[in-house]
């Protein structure tokens, strides 16, 4: 199977899903030539603003491989990962990622991510959505205790 094999797979379900009420992506997740999981976009089918193509495979594939890093995988995206998708396949520690279209090919339908990234370059107290912090040493008391877990599993 090659790249371009995977990337054609990742654009059926993404214009499969269009007919079955999600948005226009998908993504696949291959390990050693074999595919492990597949995602589409399902935000406004399951009223869930996470339910994004890369996210969805990536919960389906880290359940299957039952573990939360994904070494040793590569994800086929029908377009190129939004900031919340691009953080978890990071996270995932994904070893590659093919994509389809471009951001600026997903604003020109409609689906713009400019604003996102605009806004993590301002300062906290200069963005639309300004974090508060309360609470601050109470919170630390959660930190404390992973610090001090000696069975830890790091991450």
């Amino acid at each position: 199977m090659t790249n371009e094999y995977f990337m054609r797979m990742a654009i059926q379900l993404a214009i499969d899903n269009v007919k079955n009420g999600g948005g226009p992506f998908g993504a696949v997740i291959v390990k050693d030539g074999e595919v492990v999981a597949t995602g589409v976009n399902r935000v406004t089918a399951n009223h869930d603003p996470t339910a994004h193509a890369e996210v969805s495979a990536i919960r389906e594939a880290c359940a299957k491989l039952k573990t939360f890093e994904l070494d040793g995988c590569t994800i086929y995206t029908s377009c190129e990962p939004c900031p919340m998708c691009l953080g978890a396949i990071y996270w995932a520690h994904i070893d590659h990622v093919f994509c389809g279209c471009n951001q600026h090919d997903a604003d020109e339908i409609g689906f713009s991510d400019e604003f996102i990234y605009k806004e993590l370059e301002k300062p906290n107290d200069g963005r639309k959505l300004v974090q508060q912090f309360i609470l601050h040493e109470e919170a630390l008391a959660a930190f404390k205790a992973w610090n001090d877990k000696e069975d830890k599993t790091l991450y």
